[in-house]
């Protein structure tokens, strides 16, 4: 009880207050905004949400917005203590590879070992488990066999709602087919007509990846308007740093209102519902 007597004491000075949400921010939740549309229709641009930091571990504590560390890495993963690590099909927030100080938010397609095809309007994923695994957890009308092996189609898309592919765009693929890229062009007779790389002259009409090891393969639910793994590679595990936990604002850009419906919505429940416009 005295115990709880100087706690409270101590959280209601300033020195307290400060001491405990900075403790908050650098080991239990953070806040971010959501600026762009790549995970539309799942979370969209003007959500204002809360992290769990604490998903996959305790990160490194940074400096908000400036992301200088205040403690040494002490085990080169970027977590003061290990966690679990990203599954297939959560939604992750972590650092931007190419310059680890810009959060970005995409949901987790693959992890070590899995392989990957993207043709234009499909993702198949070849799970490391196989193709017995494939079988026992996935409809048939879900899955392909081409390069001597069963794929999953799209294989989160009947489970999350928000994840879409735009009908009046290729945007995606047409950009991976002519920019720098991380997927390898190849060609896969059972996926259909052939096209060449206008820079390379390269046959293809699809592209692959292998997911290194101890990796995690991010893409945006909003599949053709999204920069994402596809385009700059996997992320690390050293690069997480948690999940997006619930919704406490959500300004219409467009509207010029608030999203009163989204307020106080948990994503773990929004991404299996029908999307709120």
């Amino acid at each position: 009880m005295k115990f709880l007597n100087k706690l409270y004491r101590f959280s209601s000075t300033w020195t307290g207050t400060i001491i405990i949400v900075l403790f908050l921010i650098f080991f239990v939740i953070q806040s971010f905004v959501i600026p762009s549309g790549s995970m539309k229709r799942t979370l969209q641009i003007g959500d204002f949400l809360f992290a769990k930091k604490f998903s996959y571990g305790t990160p490194i504590p940074v400096l908000p917005w400036l992301q200088i560390p205040l403690l040494p890495d002490f085990n080169n993963n970027g977590h003061l203590i290990e966690g679990d690590k990203p599954k297939r099909e959560d939604i992750v927030i972590f650092l931007y590879p190419k310059d680890e100080k810009t959060h970005f938010v995409k949901r987790c397609v693959a992890t070590g070992g899995d392989e990957i095809v993207y043709q234009d309007k499909h993702l198949y994923v070849h799970f490391i488990e196989g193709d017995d695994y494939i079988k026992e957890n996935y409809k048939a009308e879900k899955i392909k066999e081409f390069r001597g092996k069963l794929w999953v189609d799209n294989p989160y898309m009947d489970k999350y709602k928000g994840i879409q592919y735009d009908p009046e765009r290729n945007s995606a693929f047409a950009n991976l087919a002519n920019l720098p890229n991380d997927m390898n062009p190849i060609y896969v007779k059972e996926l259909g007509k052939a096209m060449y790389q206008s820079n390379t002259g390269t046959k293809m009409n699809a592209f692959y990846k292998k997911v290194e090891k101890d990796h995690y393969y991010m893409v945006g639910d909003n599949r053709d308007n999204s920069a994402d793994s596809r385009f700059w590679g996997s992320v690390s595990y050293k690069l997480v740093i948690g999940q997006p936990w619930f919704i406490y604002f959500s300004w219409d850009t467009e509207k010029k209102s608030i999203r009163w419906d989204r307020l106080g919505t948990f994503i773990d429940d929004l991404q299996l519902e029908k999307p709120r416009y």
